[in-house]
């Protein structure tokens, strides 16, 4: 698309004075001599075929035509800088692509996110979701659009084991699974054997029981027989299963690290100190090739660091 437009100078030089109302401080703004400012003002309105300012004895009022103008030039010269220092801040830093488990992004990383941007204010984030950052049984390998091997400077936090040919893993922590329910259910829970007359909800994003555990499983860790493991609400989604335990819809079985913004806000609690281990972990992947790259580095530090010793 062509732009047939007049000289920047001279659109300059008109907005600085129609700002100021004064071709002075017009030209001490642009570094420039008040007649410079004035001759770039009358060659736009040559150009234009009109004027933009009636010239008074001791003062600039502007045109209606000048008026109309200027909030539309002024609009246009803020994009013009929104995309000059954008372009600057990407030289300088970059864009790094995250893919991330729908309900880590959500109740563990966003919590979180905000002190990254801050402190790396030259890094422009993409983050997305998916549920092929979940390792299967089936489809233990990342799925290709969720694959870091494909991109420069693409990341990825993984559900699982933490073997993946060819990508640098890191460990952010390990997960156990635990009941949560809300406060008001919590209450009434004072031994594992106070669930029979609860609602059991459950989280079925994974199918593997070897890669997420069951309420069967936690059940027998806990000692407790008697409680139908199968009955209750199923879920697809387990930020859907977090919510119905919010709502009071029963008790869910869920990673302790994901729920902690949520108890720490006083919507959840976990009424058992009994945590049901797991051989499964979220994991920062990349490929090796782009491990150093500095603003791949740059969120590996931070997010390490926002989990000493990668546990919680």
């Amino acid at each position: 698309m062509s732009y047939r437009l007049p000289p920047l100078n001279a659109l300059r030089a008109f907005e600085a004075a129609a700002r100021h109302l004064s071709f002075k401080n017009a030209a001490e703004e642009l570094h420039v001599t008040p007649s410079a400012v004035s001759q770039q003002v009358k060659s736009l309105e040559d150009d234009l075929g009109m004027p933009l300012f009636q010239r008074l004895p001791r003062a600039l009022e502007l045109t209606p035509e000048g008026a109309a103008m200027l909030p539309k030039l002024q609009a246009g010269f803020e994009a013009l800088a929104a995309a000059v220092a954008r372009t600057r801040r990407l030289a300088q830093g970059g864009v790094l692509t995250v893919a991330a488990p729908p309900t880590f992004a959500q109740r563990w990383l966003m919590p979180r996110l905000a002190g990254f941007t801050k402190a790396h204010p030259e890094i422009e984030m993409r983050l997305s979701t998916s549920l092929g950052t979940i390792d299967s049984l089936d489809h233990p390998e990342p799925e290709p659009e969720t694959d870091p091997r494909h991109a420069a400077n693409e990341v990825a936090i993984r559900f699982g084991s933490g073997r993946y040919a060819r990508l640098r893993a890191d460990r952010v922590f390990g997960v156990s699974y635990t009941p949560i329910c809300a406060p008001a259910l919590g209450e009434t829970l004072r031994r594992p054997e106070d669930l029979r007359p609860c609602t059991l909800i459950h989280d079925d994003t994974i199918p593997d029981a070897e890669v997420r555990p069951t309420w069967e499983m936690w059940l027998k860790l806990a000692g407790v027989a008697g409680i139908d493991a199968q009955a209750g609400p199923h879920f697809s989604n387990s930020g859907l299963a977090m919510e119905a335990a919010i709502d009071g819809l029963g008790v869910a079985l869920a990673p302790r690290a994901l729920a902690t913004a949520e108890v720490a806000a006083g919507r959840l609690v976990t009424p058992f100190a009994l945590d049901l281990p797991t051989g499964q972990a979220y994991w920062l992947v990349c490929a090796e090739a782009f491990a150093d790259r500095p603003v791949v580095k740059s969120f590996r530090d931070w997010l390490l660091a926002e989990v000493p010793g990668g546990q919680l």
